[in-house]
């Protein structure tokens, strides 16, 4: 794993960057600075992590000259002002999903990302996790034949927290759960064609459940649900011509998978896993790609960030979910 010594900054203090810092630390990547609204909060972040320095604002942050890097992990609507912010002050930056609220923002951050020549990336941590490389390895081969079709579920019972009930944070089963299957299958199969969603909206107006279908040219489809109201089996499956990848729950963590010939024969199990929860493979890919010279990598590009996003709008699109702003 790529550790080029880059100093990174921690832009919010919240749960996800909890588990992003304790990865990261636990594979000896540098955590120097943390910035929340309240510096109380920053500081009581910086204890528990040992990090040297706490800011009040993230503006500080974005200013300090002794990082190199910034990890955004502030709720959805602020993603896009506060990764502004960082690339602004010069950093690198890694922006938690989804990368912003929509794709024009996206795009925005993007351009600005390149006309300073610095690297942004979406914290799509599935993307790197041991099983998604060797899954790629075996398209690649071939191994599958023609892909046909992509299932995933992403249902976690979690309407109880409160952002994900609230439109002016971003809330619903959509942006938190389903970028999950649609990355993957944006992965898989790359840009479909046609996008057909079906929603159930909660009395606040954000969808509770969701299902997504994405068509492609080849005939091929993604088939996906999610859903914040009750747990489901968050498994997935890859169907070719030639055989079959299953990959067990939860699909998006770091998990085994089996892979059967035409026949329904097993032909390959896989269950390789590196200790921790597996965010630290984000910061080893940022990482990797500045240290490359280049401003993207081959696994997950800006450009396709942005796609994604758009494929996002389309379903909020149909389901007729909108946000403040």
């Amino acid at each position: 794993m790529t550790n080029s010594g880059l100093r990174w900054g921690i832009l919010g203090a919240g749960g996800i960057a909890r588990m992003q810092v304790g990865d990261m630390q636990q594979h000896g990547y540098t955590v120097t600075a943390v910035a929340a609204r309240d510096l109380a909060k920053a500081q009581a972040f910086a204890d528990e992590f040992d990090i040297a320095t706490a800011y009040g604002s993230y503006e500080e942050l974005a200013a300090d000259p002794g990082i190199d890097a910034i990890y955004i992990a502030t709720v959805h609507p602020t993603h896009a002002a506060t990764a502004r912010l960082a690339l602004e002050g010069g950093k690198h930056v890694l922006v938690e999903k989804p990368f912003t609220m929509d794709a024009a923002e996206a795009q925005e951050l993007v351009d600005l990302a390149t006309s300073k020549k610095l690297v942004i990336l979406e914290a799509m941590w599935t993307r790197w996790l041991p099983h998604m490389v060797r899954i790629r390895e075996i398209l690649a081969a071939g191994l599958l034949g023609e892909v046909r079709t992509v299932t995933a579920d992403h249902d976690q019972k979690i309407d109880h927290i409160a952002r994900l009930i609230r439109p002016e944070l971003g809330g619903g089963a959509l942006l938190d759960l389903g970028i999950y299957p649609v990355s993957l299958a944006w992965d898989v199969l790359g840009a479909p064609d046609t996008v057909l969603a079906h929603a159930t909206m909660t009395d606040a107006g954000v969808d509770r459940e969701t299902a997504i279908i994405l068509g492609y040219p080849s005939g091929a489809h993604a088939v996906m649900q999610v859903q914040m109201s009750g747990t489901g089996p968050n498994r997935a499956a890859i169907v070719g011509t030639e055989g079959r990848i299953e990959i067990d729950s939860v699909w998006y963590t770091q998990t085994a998978f089996t892979r059967y010939d035409a026949a329904g024969e097993v032909v390959e199990r896989f269950d390789e896993r590196d200790p921790g929860r597996g965010m630290q493979f984000q910061t080893a890919e940022l990482e990797r790609i500045v240290a490359s010279g280049k401003l993207e990598g081959d696994i997950l590009p800006p450009s396709q960030t942005v796609a994604i996003m758009e494929t996002l709008d389309e379903v909020r699109r149909q389901i007729g979910l909108s946000y403040p702003g």
